[in-house]
């Protein structure tokens, strides 16, 4: 049995509910991996399960973690395509904040040579799910306009990476010391979203033709407003729930989320009359649908590996540093990904196991 270390969620709270503890892992079943950790990803997912306001996660003590990057260290019978001592990046079902994880085969892909550990546990989460809202609900095509909200965030970032790939005209809200980096990733037009109205900006910027696709994770008290500049033929997506997680001002938890739900509504001849669409997307909720993460995840595998996109890293924590890197992605500070280094376990595991 391989002993693993994790930081496991004790209870509900700040970021000092984490607390490291060692466990053992059991022999693996048919089309399983055994993955090393060398870096996990940090998602708003994992903030707000911390904090209790994530329905989907299990209650504590609980592990963390949608995504991870490492090393094969062991595979189990009937795997295919990836061998022991393999580069490998995963999607894990929690869990990620481990010196090792056993996922399945399915959610394994094998990391390029050109590309690197850190930006491979960068690319599930944040990029799968900006695929699937880009190309299989917003139906992006070359040439029309987007809107990211929080550009200087994972998925902000992931979204404009990907929507400039297909050659679209991407606008994008942030605080005001991330714009030049915005731009830099070729946004044409970055909005302060602390210091002006998005909705007119967008409206002066397009000449009152409004946008063709709005990415939108600010929660029920934005989704409305970002409902008022799409185009005809437009598509609202919304994947996530940011004012839940509380601010100055502002009523937080699942209360505030109910509240704010009951008083939006999207009537059904509006959307018609006004050729408009408004989808969510929650990547925890295909994990019994492998075969729309499946295509995602391999063609952004191969884009990477051709140096078409290299996601933002931003920082990495060591894995004991977990509260603080919750407190660094909460308070909004990062541009693209934060990920934990639990390499300072891993490759002592793996000197030790290579004695044996």
């Amino acid at each position: 049995m391989i002993q693993t270390r994790q930081m496991i969620l004790t209870r509900y709270g700040g970021p000092e509910v984490f607390q490291e503890v060692e466990t053992g892992i059991a022999d693996l079943r048919d089309g399983e991996v055994l993955i090393r950790t060398h870096f996990a990803g940090i998602n708003d997912t994992d903030i707000m399960a911390r904090m209790g306001l994530y329905p989907d996660a299990p209650p504590p003590p609980l592990v963390l973690g949608y995504e991870v990057s490492g090393v094969a260290a062991g595979v189990g019978a009937a795997v295919e395509g990836i061998a022991e001592g393999d580069s490998v990046l995963a999607l894990t079902q929690f869990g990620g904040y481990s010196s090792h994880v056993v996922v399945p085969k399915r959610h394994v892909r094998k990391v390029p040579e050109n590309v690197s550990l850190e930006a491979a546990a960068a690319l599930p989460v944040s990029y799968i799910t900006a695929y699937l809202m880009l190309f299989r609900l917003g139906s992006l095509m070359g040439g029309d306009t987007v809107l990211v909200h929080n550009g200087a965030g994972a998925i902000g970032t992931a979204l404009i990476t990907l929507a400039r790939m297909k050659g679209a005209r991407v606008y994008a809200t942030s605080s005001r010391d991330m714009h030049e980096r915005i731009k830099d990733l070729g946004v044409k037009e970055v909005i302060d979203f602390n210091q002006q109205d998005f909705v007119s900006e967008i409206m002066r910027i397009t000449g009152g033709t409004g946008v063709d696709l709005v990415l939108d994770a600010g929660g029920l008290s934005q989704f409305a407003r970002s409902y008022q500049v799409l185009a005809p033929l437009g598509k609202l997506v919304m994947y996530g729930v940011q004012d839940s997680m509380g601010g100055p001002g502002q009523v937080s938890g699942l209360f505030g989320m109910a509240w704010r739900g009951w008083r939006l509504k999207f009537k059904p001849m509006h959307l018609m009359n006004q050729n408009h669409g408004v989808l969510g997307v929650n990547l925890g909720h295909l994990w019994n649908y492998p075969e729309h993460i499946d295509s995602a995840i391999s063609e952004l595998v191969t884009w990477a590996g051709d140096g078409q996109l290299n996601p933002e890293i931003d920082r990495v924590f060591t894995y004991v540093r977990v509260g603080e890197a919750h407190e660094y992605v909460h308070g909004r500070q990062n541009f693209g990904k934060v990920l934990l280094d639990f390499r300072a376990l891993t490759q002592k595991a793996a000197q030790v196991q290579a004695q044996i």
